[in-house]
């Protein structure tokens, strides 16, 4: 197939473009570049620089290209920052979003999936998390996405679009070309690993009084292989709606740090820090529908060779991109 892939420079976007051209697709990559890097672009994909908030600047890439489907990626998904700047999610994620589904409609295009994330459940009553589960955001990145669902809900039942929602859980691990390069940083291994390089001083832990063994919040680390070859299955698959992505097992903050300081063989310093707004305590999904209905197996489950690869990637680019 012909894919547009919207964000296909930032850090899930670029593994994704590389494993659709292997698997013999044509790709073409639509990214404003604002936090995408250019050199993370697969050179046999063709890229358009443009702005999702510019409807004319989609609507005109997707006439140009016309792509048989699109995978969406783009979108800001910083948490802290949402809570201090609500108004740049809903523009960015949601009136983006809108921007590239009614573009999508005009040119015919039937077909999306969509980076959706685990956010959007807030803090849920049970673990692990499943499709069904109440969706009550804590943060307006979360809101956000959940708002993009429920759009692309009604473009399916008015318009008859596929619409697949891949409900992330935390992204991670690296390739041997591709890896996180994201300024500001936020996301716990590539953080724990600045510090092992020395680019840090030390990580924060933000909070240690959660209800959860050590007391530190638990996440389901998914690799970035793995997320892409669930959107892989998604393309492929003619189902519409959710499906959560994780490996069903949560690490904590501190697990995180001690396995990256085995691995590593450094020190890692860890600071305590006060809890950050809108953070839950646990985030475990229940991917088995993902399993049963989109073929999708993870492949990369283990933390420790999670962080050996990123560690591998930091190494080789300590600087990030082109610096």
């Amino acid at each position: 197939m012909k894919i547009l892939v919207t964000g296909g420079a930032g850090y899930i976007g670029s593994v994704t473009t590389e494993m659709l051209l292997n698997e013999g697709h044509e790709v073409v990559v639509f990214d404003s570049l604002e936090f995408g890097h250019r050199e993370a672009v697969d050179s046999r994909a063709r890229l358009i620089v443009g702005d999702l908030r510019q409807a004319e600047q989609i609507l005109g890439a997707m006439k140009e290209t016309r792509p048989e489907a699109v995978v969406h990626f783009a979108a800001y998904a910083l948490v802290g920052e949402s809570m201090e700047k609500p108004e740049r999610y809903f523009r960015n994620n949601l009136g983006g979003g809108m921007n590239l589904a009614e573009a999508m409609l005009a040119c015919g295009v039937g077909k999306i999936v969509f980076s959706s994330t685990c956010a959007t459940y807030g803090q849920p009553d049970a673990v692990p998390i499943r499709e069904d589960t109440p969706q009550r955001p804590t943060n307006p990145y979360g809101e956000s996405k959940l708002a993009f669902e429920k759009v692309l809900n009604w473009y399916h039942d008015l318009h008859g679009m596929q619409a697949t929602y891949l409900r992330y859980f935390n992204a991670c691990g690296a390739t041997q070309r591709l890896g996180e390069d994201h300024t500001p940083e936020t996301h716990l291994i590539p953080l724990v690993l600045q510090t092992a390089l020395g680019q840090r001083a030390s990580v924060k832990i933000f909070g240690d009084d959660y209800d959860t063994p050590d007391g530190t919040c638990l996440r389901d680390y998914i690799h970035i292989e793995d997320l892409a070859r669930a959107h892989l299955c998604a393309l492929t698959s003619g189902k519409s709606g959710p499906f959560n992505l994780g490996i069903g097992r949560g690490y904590s903050v501190k697990e995180v740090v001690e396995t990256a300081r085995a691995v590593t063989g450094r020190p890692i310093a860890a600071e305590m820090a006060p809890r950050r707004a809108g953070d839950p305590a646990r985030l475990v999904a229940a991917a088995d529908k993902a399993r049963s209905v989109l073929g999708w197996v993870p492949v990369h489950t283990e933390l420790r060779e999670i962080i050996a690869g990123a560690w591998a990637w930091h190494q080789a680019h300590p600087h990030g991109y082109g610096r």
